[in-house]
């Protein structure tokens, strides 16, 4: 017993850097931070629940609950707010010229998604985004994917005398998941009146300032007060393309890990959640299980006990759940595809936030300011 306390004392003196505070850094962080002496370096002050933000930008409010400072769950670590810029055998440099050492590190960098520094910032930026929807006659939105789609269904349940037009590239929607979810989802936006142009592109580079009008790839015109981009966002490793952490780097750029999420070839540097090689699709939910299998082996391992347990992680199938409104969605599941209110009451009225809310260890339904 004796020994164990002293095992358990060791690993808190242990040093454990967090590289990005997105869903899984920061759940990574909050579930370490009695264990060892955490530190979080993220270029935010907050962290936000991703998958709620096109909620924020037709009700504001929303984003009360869904963007979440980063000191109201870190109650017992470090955070520095500047993006990491290299890291060596023993420690990470920010752009801000700070040194910070490790004994372990946790790379969460996910993907690029330039967003302001403060909380404050993040929600104001919400409220320009509602106003742009509410003044605005008629929408844009390009890209079919995950994103595309639900901020196409909000603004149509929410505002449905809006115009709105869906363009996308591909040739079905949601092309990351099965054909009949695309199909399934393509006949609900029909059926609430958004116009969906697939198979063409659009190039926002060629508009002018003010103008309301957009070409497409195929030769059509497009009228719309205003757009928004809903294309996928690059992979957050290009910082690592000239440090230790170059040759592990796969051609895609994704960080390749091992079966306990630990770098390949690496003994104290782990990496979880949308940078890791991992075959699946890049979800948040899955980016969570990520920072609870690396969290349990950093503890294996700050109190010296045995490599062989540690957890592993095992690539999950592809299940999704895509929020169309307030009240519907549409869910690929192992055996079928189903779309309806009855995946809505899992995902779309809440969408997931208390429940992330109470993970973090906060109140599901009070704001922190």
């Amino acid at each position: 017993m004796e020994s164990r306390r002293q095992q358990q004392s060791e690993g808190k003196n242990k040093r454990v850097v967090v590289i990005g505070g997105g869903v899984a850094g920061s759940l990574v962080a909050k579930s370490l931070q009695f264990s060892a002496d955490v530190t979080l370096i993220d270029p935010k002050e907050y962290f936000e629940i991703t998958w709620a933000s096109l909620r924020a930008m037709v009700e504001p409010s929303f984003g009360e609950r869904s963007v979440i400072n980063h000191t109201d769950y870190l109650v017992n670590g470090r955070i520095v707010a500047s993006p990491a810029i290299n890291i060596t055998e023993n420690e990470v440099l920010t752009a801000e010229g700070c040194h910070v050492v490790y004994d372990y590190l946790v790379i969460a960098t996910g993907h690029r998604d330039p967003v302001p520094k403060t909380r404050t910032e993040r929600l104001n930026q919400y409220q320009a985004e509602n106003q742009k929807i509410k003044s605005a006659r008629s929408i844009l939105i390009v890209g079919g994917g995950p994103t595309g789609v639900e901020l196409a269904g909000e603004i149509a349940v929410d505002f449905p005398d809006k115009k709105v037009t869906l363009v996308h590239k591909g040739s079905r929607l949601l092309e990351f998941i099965g054909p009949k979810a695309g199909d399934k989802t393509l006949d609900w936006l029909i059926s609430k009146k958004v116009d969906v142009k697939l198979g063409q592109r659009v190039n926002l580079e060629s508009v002018s300032e003010g103008s309301d009008t957009y070409l497409t790839s195929t030769g059509d015109t497009i009228k719309a007060d205003c757009h928004f981009l809903c294309t996928g966002k690059p992979v957050g490793s290009d910082w690592l393309k000239d440090t230790i952490l170059k040759d592990s780097l796969d051609t895609h750029g994704m960080l390749m890990v091992d079966e306990n999420l630990r770098v390949k070839g690496q003994k104290k540097i782990f990496a979880i959640g949308d940078i890791t090689d991992i075959r699946e699709i890049k979800q948040g939910f899955l980016a969570q299980k990520h920072a609870q299998v690396a969290a349990k082996n950093l503890k294996v391992l700050m109190v010296g006990e045995r490599e062989s347990k540690m957890a592993t992680y095992r690539p999950h199938s592809a299940i999704a759940i895509v929020s169309l409104g307030r009240k519907d969605a549409v869910a690929q599941l192992p055996f079928m595809t189903t779309i309806g209110c009855v995946p809505g009451l899992i995902k779309s009225r809440d969408l997931f936030v208390g429940k992330t809310r109470k993970q973090m260890g906060l109140e599901p339904d009070v704001a922190h300011a």
